[in-house]
């Protein structure tokens, strides 16, 4: 393979670290996309392609959250931080992600070093201590942690922001910032207590820190989210940040005054990431003090991003140990279940603990989070996309080359096929793509990368096609041996590039082949002299509507339905009062035309991910076609359909509108999602325009509100500019 600055570079040591998983809860399928299966896809590559590689994760464990879950469990911290590690090893186990060490936070190795570097940061000047005014739930007798404390953000305004960080505009905050504040414990409003706390000196640090940021992203290609995050910070500036905390489960701080102390869990729990990498080797200090020669790669999702872009490297800078820094960051954005967020409280979603009980297998669980990686955007799990990526690219695709070839080589040729001439126009297209695939693995593409795999199974499958072996078989046995040794060849290389990917599926394939020994990356140029096929095994099953029927609803969230049927029509289309009569989603706008037949009209195209809708929309009064276009609002789904003006509309874009004018209810939210009032479900049965026009929604404080409810998207209010307050939803 030639040379390429944008390939991973094998004399370096390469150091990959997932964020560690919060051990009070099991992961759902977006956190496992978001740090440990990326992290692994890129651990497997790196090895395959020879670079002495370490991969290293761990549970966090300390913290109020831990003392708060074993309460609710009637367990002591030890007991469910043993319990939930157990759980996430199991998880991850299955879903065949192989970490060379994954340890805890709360282990003796980690404690060692975390007093090591709180103690230099001390010696070197960059530990203070200050008064702290903190969170204390009088009725639960609890100082509360940050994330335990929720209220309205005083930057941008959002009612749900979290005490340390405002998912709304990424600010960072102290609780005691939050304006109406909220105990996520009891639901009663905190009491403030100051007491003396020791912090970190950031912004004594902060220029060495942006130096670095500056240098580092630019060389790293950082990802887009990190880099916009990281430099909001810097551009905010730096704080000093308390890294010690009022309750029991944590590491004692070693310092006169404050023994009753404990580490804030930031503290210890990335500085995790080196006790486990000394958990699993004595030679450590070659990876974490030595930046010379190692480059170190970090994967989470965007949420985790200022802790390791500021945080983190403030305390490896601030130690003045020669700690290796962070060479590049993969940050992904959210996946999203089904229009909504994952909830283990309400069932909605997979969890890891599930997907095993599903009756699919890893490695098909792998490839569809893979292929969906949000790695520029949010994405979707949805399960009829799940089935068609299963059917229509697996089945359809990989497995029908991989069958069709194995098969007819075992049938005509008793499954000997000796080393031919390779077609030279086929070789070069599949090198072009094993080159592609080396460049975006090298720089952590992987839903790029993997598309290119796939993409050499679709020339294999064309190349199986049009040379027609069932044919040459009668007329050409020379040249039909040619083909199926291409074939085969070909199916080792694909093996080969899948093996990150989907490991057991790659296994399989070179089991078949009649390959034992390990393939490596290096294997691609070599050329195998013959193949015996052995026994042949189907890859992929193709998955049926009524499984995926069964799967939907059983991870919907939605409750249990009386198994009684009732014959009373009335009773049976009642909405309760836990539904809400309407069926709304986020939908894109992708066409913007005017009615043929009237001036005030438009005719929209609205992508809702699933699927495409027309809709007869008034706004020529308000909104040029440029403004509307790609614009992503709140549309009616369930509205009876009509002809205006001789043309079609199938939904309703939703707008708020007072005595003088009008908008439309605009959000960031991805395309598909479900929109619905707090804690309402919504109701698919059609609606009629007259009952629609009778649901009283309104604009109180720039929200949309019914019944006192706040209309959310992924968990998110939608907000609302440019209309008077009590303006009413049309």
């Amino acid at each position: 393979m030639k040379a390429n600055p944008t390939i991973i570079q094998k004399s370096k040591k390469i150091l990959i670290t997932s964020a560690l998983p919060y051990v009070n809860n099991v992961p759902h399928l977006g956190n496992i996309i978001g740090a440990t299966l990326s992290g692994d896809v890129f651990s497997r590559f790196c090895k395959s392609y020879g670079c002495e590689t370490l991969y290293i994760c761990g549970t966090d464990e300390h913290g109020t959250s831990t003392e708060v879950a074993a309460l609710k469990e009637n367990l002591t911290p030890k007991q469910i931080t043993d319990k939930y590690h157990t759980i996430h090893k199991q998880v991850y186990d299955w879903f065949n992600i192989k970490f060379d060490e994954f340890s805890r936070t709360t282990s003796e190795d980690n404690k060692k070093i975390t007093y090591e570097i709180f103690k230099k940061l001390d010696e070197n000047g960059y530990i203070i201590e200050d008064d702290l005014d903190q969170m204390y739930d009088e009725k639960a007798q609890k100082f509360l942690a940050d994330r335990f404390v929720e209220g309205t953000c005083p930057k941008c305004g959002y009612e749900d922001a979290r005490g340390d960080q405002c998912d709304e505009c990424s600010t960072l905050l102290d609780p005691v910032d939050l304006i109406n504040p909220r105990s996520k414990l009891t639901g009663t409003t905190p009491v403030v207590k100051t007491e003396r706390h020791i912090f970190i000196d950031l912004p004594k640090l902060s220029t060495q820190i942006k130096e670095w940021v500056e240098k580092t992203a630019k060389q790293s290609n950082w990802s887009k989210n990190a880099i916009a995050m990281t430099n909001a910070w810097l551009r905010d500036g730096l704080k000093p940040r308390c890294i010690s905390r009022s309750i029991k489960w944590g590491f004692k701080i070693p310092k006169a005054g404050f023994e009753d102390k404990v580490f804030y869990s930031w503290f210890d729990a990335p500085i995790g990431y080196i006790g486990s990498t000394i958990s699993h080797t004595k030679d450590w200090k070659n990876w974490w003090k030595n930046p010379q020669d190692t480059q170190l790669y970090q994967f989470m999702g965007k949420d985790n991003i200022p802790f390791h872009t500021i945080m983190f490297p403030a305390f490896l800078i601030g130690a003045k140990d020669n700690y290796t820094l962070l060479h590049q960051i993969s940050s992904t954005e959210y996946i999203n279940y089904e229009g909504g967020q994952f909830s283990k409280s309400r069932n909605r979603g997979v969890f890891g603990t599930q997907a095993k009980e599903s009756g699919i297998d890893a490695d098909i669980f792998r490839y569809y989070l893979l292929i969906n990686r949000p790695e520029q955007s949010d994405s979707e799990f949805t399960w009829k996309d799940f089935q068609t990526k299963n059917n229509n690219e697996l089945l359809a695709n990989l497995g029908n080359f991989v069958n069709r070839t194995l098969t007819f080589t075992k049938k005509h040729f008793d499954g000997k096929i000796e080393k031919r001439e390779l077609n030279e126009i086929l070789r070069n297209n599949v090198e072009q793509s094993l080159d592609k695939i080396t460049i975006h693995l090298s720089n952590i593409e992987l839903k790029e990368s993997l598309k290119q795999v796939m993409h050499i199974s679709k020339l294999a499958n064309q190349y199986f096609q049009e040379q027609e072996p069932w044919k040459l078989v009668k007329v050409d046995l020379v040249k039909c041996h040619k083909v199926l040794y291409n074939c085969l060849e070909l199916l080792r290389k694909l093996a080969i590039v899948l093996e990150p990917f989907m490991p057991q599926i790659a296994n399989k394939i070179l089991n078949m082949l009649g390959i034992n020994k390990q393939q490596t990356w290096e294997a691609l140029s070599d050329i195998k002299e013959s193949f015996q096929i052995q026994e042949i095994k189907i890859l992929f099953r193709k998955i049926e509507n009524d499984e995926i029927e069964k799967l939907k609803n059983k991870f919907s969230g939605k409750k249990m339905q009386d198994t009684k049927e009732t014959n009373n029509s009335e009773t049976k289309n009642q909405i309760n009062e836990n539904q809400f009569p309407l069926k709304l989603r986020v939908g894109q706008i992708v066409e913007v035309k005017d009615h043929p037949n009237a001036d005030s009209l438009y005719l929209l195209q609205v992508d809702f991910k699933e699927e495409k809708r027309q809709i007869v929309a008034g706004l020529k009064k308000q909104y040029k076609p440029e403004e509307l276009l790609n614009k992503k609002s709140i549309f009616l789904m369930n509205l009876k359909p009509a002809k205006i003006r001789g043309e079609a509309s199938n939904a309703m874009s939703l707008v708020a509108e007072d005595e003088e004018k009008f908008t439309l209810l605009f959000t960031n939210e991805s395309v598909g999602s479900i929109a619905t009032f707090e804690g309402l479900e919504e109701n698919e049965n059609q609606i009629t325009y007259d009952k629609f026009q009778k649901i009283d929604m309104r604009i109180n404080k720039g929200f949309v509100i019914y019944n006192t409810k706040k209309l959310l998207v992924n968990n998110n209010p939608i907000k609302v500019v440019g209309v008077n307050e009590n303006a009413k939803i049309m």
